[in-house]
């Protein structure tokens, strides 16, 4: 028996949600966002699992490589391009698919003699972060087609405030995106997992915004369970949690009225009762943000965690008459107990919580 905290992915949750989204937008070509280990998941074996994506995107070249090693041969997105001349060499020769954002970027490729790589181009709608502005989207599109080393030519943009569904902003963005992909000849990505999941004319976007190529959709948080929207957990909408994080019971007592609890006594103990000591703390993931009350799940009830979270180590209030055994399994998110419902109490979102998994304890993989 193992007893440290410890990450369990579920690779049948991970298709169920695969094919959740892709009934969302049927007809999609779907980009699979596995950077940042796949959101905590593991993205060599989130990789290897889902077989049937058109593409896989990361964020950096030294993860697209690690893939390849991998021998993960589809086609893989670089979100943040090629940020030198020899980035831009490796992709090429891997047949990495670069995101273009800057005149820099734009540069490399045009300074390349030879070649045919696939290449994004992308267009800041209203996110202010990478990306060109639709009044100079027009020029680099025809400087880009004019590169020797550019085989193909497709367009994206990313969307600010699609998990808002009542804000304007998701409209504003693509209204200004509109007139540079409309009549465009090649594929288009707009659709992040907000996007995808809350507003149909990105999942029709072909229809909606007249290009001739294929609709790509970029799904991310929501292969792995979680919902984007603040109002609603993965499982409202029909999804599974992949991941299970969970460590166990390894100590109980008596604990007295008045009694504190942990560094700096930050606890006080309301009524007797009997505290538990759980093997998970912040050098497992589990964030020392995270306050009295963070609900945790513990035989089939949810109890409190209770003062500081420490390196290896948490409280919780089992209740007086509590008789739980050493070795009990606690779960700190999953099933039963959403990371989106636990987030809040550290005042985090759920993205935060599951790419901070450090699993000392090597994960388990299960089907």
């Amino acid at each position: 028996m193992r007893f440290g905290a410890r990450a369990l992915i579920r690779l049948g949750a991970l298709k169920h949600n695969l094919d959740i989204i892709r009934k969302a937008a049927p007809g999609s070509k779907v980009m699979a966002v596995i950077k940042a280990n796949a959101y905590g998941h593991g993205m060599v074996t989130v990789a290897q699992h889902l077989t049937d994506v058109d593409a896989f995107a990361v964020a950096r070249v030294p993860e697209a490589i690690q893939l390849r090693e991998e021998g993960i041969v589809v086609p893989i997105v670089l979100l943040a391009g090629a940020m030198d001349a020899r980035e831009m060499r490796i992709a090429m020769a891997s047949g990495f698919e670069p995101v273009v954002h800057c005149r820099e970027q734009v540069e490399l490729l045009e300074a390349m003699a030879t070649g045919s790589v696939t290449v994004w181009l992308k267009v800041d709608t209203g996110m202010n972060r990478l990306g060109f502005s639709p009044e100079d989207a027009l020029a680099m599109i025809r400087r880009l087609n004019a590169a020797p080393a550019v085989g193909e030519l497709r367009l994206m943009t990313h969307l600010a405030s699609a998990d808002e569904l009542q804000s304007s902003m998701t409209s504003e963005q693509l209204r200004h995106f509109r007139p540079v992909v409309d009549g465009f000849e090649g594929a288009v990505s707009i659709g992040n997992t907000p996007g995808t999941l809350g507003w149909p004319e990105i999942s029709d976007a072909q229809h909606e915004f007249g290009f001739r190529g294929d609709n790509w959709i970029r799904p991310g948080i929501a292969l792995y369970g979680i919902s984007p929207f603040a109002e609603q957990t993965g499982v409202d909408l029909g999804l599974k949690p992949v991941m299970q994080f969970e460590a166990r019971l390894i100590a109980t007592k008596f604990l007295r009225e008045g009694a504190k609890v942990g560094y700096r006594g930050t606890y006080i103990s309301d009524r007797d009762t009997r505290l538990g000591v759980i093997s998970a703390g912040y050098g497992d993931g589990y964030t020392r943000h995270f306050r009295s009350g963070t609900p945790v799940l513990l035989n089939g009830r949810k109890v409190p965690l209770i003062g500081n979270v420490s390196m290896d180590m948490i409280a919780v209030d089992l209740g007086p008459n509590a008789e739980d055994a050493v070795g009990s399994v606690a779960t700190l998110w999953g099933d039963g107990l959403p990371v989106e419902e636990v987030a809040p109490w550290a005042d985090a979102i759920p993205y935060e919580l599951v790419c901070g998994v450090m699993n000392r304890e090597d994960s388990e993989v299960v089907d």
